[in-house]
C-alpha cells in the first residue's frame, strides 16, 4: 500500500521525467536552452576572445550561408526528403556568377542567370525523384558531383569582380553584414509561408504519409519539383552573397556544407522520416553549429576533430529522433 508522501514523490517523478521528455521531444525548447547555456559558458570561459562585438559579428556572419541553405532543407525534409547537392549547387553558382561578372555582364542580370543556374539543378533533381523513382540520396549524391564537376570546369578564382556586385556582400546594416540580414529574411519568409500558408503546409502531409496524401489529391510530385527548386535557388543565392563577400570564387565553396545543414535541420526538429520541423528550428540549429565552431577555432581543436565532433553530433541527434519515434509509437 503507498503512502501519501509515496504518492507524492511518484507523481513529482513523473512531472518530472515530463518535463525532460519534452525537453528532448520539442527540439525548439532544448535547443535554445543548450544555446543559451553555449553562450553563458563561453563568455566565462573565453571572456576575451569570444565575449567581444569583433567574433559575434564573425559568428552571425558565418552562419548566415548555411542558414538560407538550412531554411530549404528543412522544408525538404518535412516533404521526407533532403538534398546532398546543395553546398556543389552553391559552388556552381558562385563560380558561373563569377564568370559573367568578368566577362561584363550587367549584376542585376547576372544574379538572374546565377539563380536559373541553380534552380536547374534543383529541377533535374526534383524531376528525376518524382518522374523516374530514383531514390532522393543517390540522385542528389550524384548531382553533388555533377555539380561540384560544373563548378571546376568554370571556375577561374575570380578576386576582382565589381563593387556594384560586392557591395551586397561587403555592406553593413546596424554593423552586421548584409548576409546575416538576407538570412533572416528568409528564415522569416519561409517560417510564414510553411506555417502560415496552406500551400506550404501541405508537406507536412506528404511527409507524413505520401500515399494519403495522394489520394487526398494534393499533388504530391509537383510539390516535390517545387521544393528541390526551392531548396536549389537558397543555395544558389548563398553562393552568390558568398561571392560577394568574398571578393569571387573558390573551388573550395560549399565543401560540408550539406552535412551542416541537414545536421542543423534534425538539431532543429526535422526528421528523416519527414512530416515534423519548422523552418525557426533550423535557424537555431544552425546558430547551435556556428557556435560549436566558433568555439573550437578559439579552444585550437584540429580541423580533423571538428569534422569528427559535427559528425558526432548528427548520429546523437539522429539517434535521439529514432528513440524517441518508437517511445511515441
Amino acid at each position: 500500500m503507498r503512502t501519501g508522501a509515496d504518492q507524492t514523490g511518484t507523481e513529482s517523478e513523473k512531472k518530472g521525467m515530463g518535463i525532460l521528455y519534452k525537453l528532448a521531444y520539442n527540439r525548439l525548447y532544448s535547443l535554445s536552452l543548450t544555446v543559451v547555456l553555449l553562450v553563458i559558458a563561453s563568455c566565462f570561459l573565453w571572456p576575451k576572445t569570444f565575449a567581444n562585438a569583433g567574433n559575434m559579428r564573425a559568428i552571425f556572419l558565418n552562419m548566415s550561408f548555411d542558414a538560407i541553405v538550412s531554411a530549404g532543407m528543412m522544408l525538404l525534409m518535412i516533404s521526407g526528403a533532403f538534398d546532398l547537392s546543395v553546398g556543389s549547387v552553391l559552388g556552381a553558382t558562385a563560380g558561373f556568377t563569377s564568370l559573367l561578372l568578368l566577362r561584363g555582364y550587367p549584376v542585376v542580370l547576372t544574379i538572374f542567370l546565377g539563380l536559373c543556374v541553380a534552380a536547374s539543378f534543383g529541377l533535374i533533381n526534383g524531376l528525376i525523384i518524382t518522374k523516374i523513382g530514383v531514390n532522393p540520396m543517390i540522385t542528389t549524391l550524384a548531382m553533388m558531383s555533377i555539380a561540384r564537376g560544373f563548378m571546376l570546369l568554370i571556375n577561374n578564382d575570380a578576386l576582382a569582380l565589381p563593387d556594384s556586385f560586392l557591395v551586397i556582400g561587403q555592406s553593413r546594416f546596424l554593423t552586421i553584414q548584409l548576409p546575416f540580414w538576407f538570412a533572416l529574411f528568409v528564415v522569416i519568409v519561409f517560417s510564414i509561408l510553411v506555417s502560415k500558408f496552406s500551400f506550404f503546409h501541405r508537406y507536412y502531409y506528404i511527409g507524413g504519409n505520401e500515399k494519403a496524401a495522394r489520394l487526398s489529391g494534393i499533388p504530391v510530385d509537383r510539390m516535390k519539383i517545387i521544393a528541390f527548386v526551392l531548396s536549389a535557388v537558397l543555395a544558389g543565392s548563398a553562393g552568390i552573397l558568398l561571392t560577394a563577400r568574398m571578393g569571387g570564387s573558390m573551388i573550395t565553396y560549399g565543401q560540408g556544407m550539406e552535412m551542416r545543414v541537414i545536421t542543423a535541420s534534425i538539431l532543429g526538429g526535422a526528421s528523416l522520416k519527414g512530416g515534423v520541423g519548422v523552418i525557426p528550428g533550423a535557424f537555431l540549429g544552425t546558430i547551435f553549429m556556428a557556435l560549436l565552431s566558433n568555439l573550437m577555432i578559439i579552444a585550437k581543436v584540429s580541423v580533423y576533430w571538428q569534422q569528427i565532433i559535427i559528425g558526432i553530433i548528427l548520429l546523437i541527434a539522429v539517434s535521439v529522433d529514432v528513440l524517441l519515434k518508437k517511445q511515441a509509437e
